[in-house]
Order: C-alpha cells, then structure tokens, then sequence
C-alpha cells in the first residue's frame, strides 16, 4: 500500500489554511509552492508548509485529514502551533536544483 501525508498549508501565519493528503509530500508541496496545481492554492497564494504528519498509508492518511478539514480553525491553529508557534516554512530547506520528485 502506498505510503500516506496528510499536511497543512498556509497563505501567511494566521492567514489562509489548506489541509490536503498525498503520497508523495516532496511532489505535492513543489506542485503547490510554484502554483503547478489550478484550485485552492493556487487561487489563494497558499504556498507554506506549516504542518505534515506521516500517517503509514494513503487510507490512513485520508482518515486523518478528514478528521482535520472537520475541526474549527481554532484546533487548527493549535495543531500547527505544537510544532512551530511561528509558523516557518517546514518545506524551506527541502528543494533544490537537482532534485527528483518521483
């Protein structure tokens, strides 16, 4: 089964929020940071990593963020405020030129 990441987006701390799932963390964060993917952040400039869990799996992984996308932006902020309170870019140090996203 294929591996699983549920994650938490932001357009600026305390600004716009964006919870999705993926299996490939480094692909989808790169897709969303240069606007690669039409939509929500595209539209919104939510470009920065402020939160990600490794759930194991994708069917674990959707669980979680259906949980997530289900609570207030209150909980929200208290999740992503228990691993970074000033909400820095997790994702600032992953690219470079060379890299590959398969």
């Amino acid at each position: 089964m294929k591996k699983g990441y549920v994650y938490i987006m932001a357009s600026k701390k305390y600004g716009t929020l964006y919870t999705g799932v993926t299996s490939n963390l480094l692909k989808r964060i790169y897709e969303h940071k240069n606007n690669l993917i039409d939509g929500f952040t595209k539209k919104y400039s939510v470009h920065t990593l402020v939160y990600f869990e490794d759930c194991g799996n994708i069917l674990q992984a959707i669980k979680r963020e259906k949980q997530i996308k289900g609570w207030n932006r209150y909980k929200k902020i208290k999740l992503i405020e228990s691993i970074k309170k000033n909400w820095e870019d997790l994702s600032k140090d992953w690219y470079n030129n060379s890299i590959n996203l398969e």
